[in-house]
């Protein structure tokens, strides 16, 4: 069989026809791959795919002011869909609260939250090797279920379905940072985003990290009017406290416990509820107070006090102290790349009548306001982020991979020619990789991506790669200037000869990455290990060879003796 092939390689790098052929091809090839990635997206790219967990957390959002009540409702809301769910072994509800700290709720801000209005649901589902549903897929097939219907019950409420990371944990999928000098045009600018981001494909979850503006009420104590009744001051900032929180009023002792018990007195929740939220239903609960004064006379509290009309004051954020605010967003199991670049193009488009938008980087954009002048900073943050961020780091290993393998061949054969055919076989895998990647997404479920893992393993593929075409070509050069064999056969008969060792190494190399390839987090690296492998078999046997015949190895190798030498036999 290797006889044949070395026949085969001799009369292919001789015709002048095939060699054409066999480099246009691998040049079609190359190209080809590259543009199943950009722009036709035939193969996708992702920093880590979907992991596939045994929880999931739910964030309830209600609008600022709702009550705990109004919280409870929509929770037992979404847990009635949740509980449905056969794999669903149990679920934890924190109201007015967050959950116990995990990977996520560490970055997300999870331990902050105190209010009631927001609320978590832990959901607990069976382990991923009992389950041929993956928990990615749950949460996508529920999300839109459960948002119709539980939304809906009050204004301005979000819901979001928060699953651990597979890589770095961080703020979303997605994150818009906006940066000015005026809070109020920076929430305009948010707002604008927000807009965006629902209009994107493939984002779900939006949310911005401000505090919303809202009508409140200050009560106010008139301390003249306080002074005439007769009341002590203390006395009503007491009965305030004691009717809407609640204060200490007595302990109890116990048998049971060396310390007293604590006697808490507040009114009911019916109580505390007011009819609506305005002016008058205000003085309507709090003329149910009353209050003794010194002459044994009850006293409403509205007649102490002054209830003052005000707009809420929202929290400020700050980042690296300076004035900012996020938007977030999750991706619906598609890559951060696409629905970013898709958001960009609308952003610029939305905010260019009454800014001039200037593009910053490779992502990020700067609004200068037409009339103030005012400039405002737009940049991407988030896993998309550290998607970007990883694969230009990889890129830049890669490359430094390749300019030092470049430079140790070039000191090693004191050639630039035969340094750059090493180097261009170790690039081919790249189709490998690439191509399969598309082939695997063809036989899973769920979308492959390219993924960082898939460059770690491309970067690995260029030592392989080179090792074969350094053995060849040593191979080559041994046969010329030891035994005298013409540049041709001295070719055919190293690749030949080679191939056996480069086919075993391969076969080694691709069985040991089949078990990464069905890994949620290497598989990439397993699938870039066994395609790749293939093309820089087929780079080595096949391209090197007819790179090698275009060179001129007798001057390489400093070769004078061309006496025949028979292909058949030539030790």
């Amino acid at each position: 069989m290797f006889k044949t092939f070395e026949k085969l390689v001799y009369k292919g790098i001789q015709s002048k026809a095939q060699r054409t052929f066999i480099l246009l091809g691998t040049l079609i090839a190359l190209i080809g791959s590259i543009l199943m990635v950009a722009p036709t997206e035939m193969v996708l790219a992702k920093m880590l795919p979907g992991k596939n967990n045994d929880t999931f957390n739910i964030y309830v959002t209600l609008a600022k002011g709702s009550s705990i009540e109004q919280t409870q409702e929509v929770t037992q809301c979404v847990s009635s869909y949740i509980t449905q769910e056969k794999e669903v072994l149990d679920t934890e509800v924190f109201l007015g609260m967050g959950s116990p700290l995990d990977f996520a709720g560490l970055i997300k801000g999870s331990q902050f939250k105190n209010a009631e209005n927001v609320a978590e649901i832990v959901v607990n589902i069976t382990k991923k090797h009992h389950r041929e549903e993956p928990s990615y897929f749950m949460v996508q097939r529920i999300r839109p279920i459960i948002q119709s219907n539980c939304e809906k019950l009050y204004p301005d409420t979000k819901v979001a379905f928060v699953e651990p990371p597979a890589g770095p944990p961080t703020l979303a999928a997605l994150v818009m940072e906006v940066y000015g000098n005026s809070a109020d045009e920076i929430r305009t600018i948010a707002s604008g985003v927000e807009k965006v981001f629902h209009n994107t494909t493939g984002l779900v979850d939006i949310d911005v990290m401000e505090d919303e503006i809202y009508e409140s009420f200050e009560v106010i104590a008139n301390s003249t009017k306080i002074a005439k009744s007769g009341v002590d001051l203390k006395q009503l900032n007491n009965i305030l406290y004691l009717a809407f929180e609640g204060m200490q009023i007595a302990v109890k002792n116990s048998d049971k416990f060396n310390d007293q018990i604590p006697i808490f007195l507040s009114l009911s929740q019916k109580s505390k509820r007011f009819t609506t939220k305005d002016l008058e239903a205000i003085k309507v609960k709090l003329a149910s107070l009353k209050l003794m004064n010194k002459r044994g006379m009850m006293i409403p509290v509205t007649e102490l006090v002054n209830i003052v009309a005000k707009k809420s004051n929202p929290m400020i954020m700050t980042k690296d102290l300076h004035q900012m605010t996020n938007i977030l967003a999750e991706t619906d199991m598609v890559s951060q790349v696409y629905p970013l670049i898709e958001a960009k193009g609308k952003i610029i488009k939305a905010f260019s009548k009454k800014y001039d938008v200037e593009e910053v980087g490779l992502f990020n954009l700067k609004l200068t306001n037409k009339k103030s002048g005012a400039v405002y900073n737009l940049i991407w943050d988030g896993e998309m982020k550290v998607t970007i961020d990883t694969f230009i780091d990889l890129g830049a290993a890669f490359i430094a991979a390749l300019v030092l393998i470049f430079l140790l061949m070039v000191i090693y054969y004191k050639s630039y020619t035969l340094s750059g055919i090493i180097l261009l076989g170790s690039f081919l895998s790249i189709i490998g990789v690439i191509v399969g990647h598309y082939i695997w997404n063809l036989f899973t479920v769920d979308t492959f991506f390219l993924t960082a893992t898939s460059l770690i393993g491309f970067i690995a593929l260029i030592g392989i790669s080179s090792r074969n075409s350094l053995l060849l070509i040593d191979f080559t050069k041994s046969l010329m200037r030891d035994k005298g064999m013409h540049k041709a056969e001295a070719i055919a008969y190293a690749t030949a000869t080679r191939a056996k060792p480069i086919f075993l190494t391969a076969v080694a190399i691709m069985l040991a990455s089949l078990l990464l390839a069905n890994d949620a987090v290497f598989g990439g690296l397993g699938v870039a290990l066994i395609f790749g492998t293939v093309a820089a078999v087929v780079a080595s046997l096949i391209v090197v060879p007819v790179l090698l015949y275009m060179s001129d190895l007798n001057a390489h190798f400093d070769f004078h003796d061309v006496s025949a030498v028979s292909i058949e036999d030539p030790l």
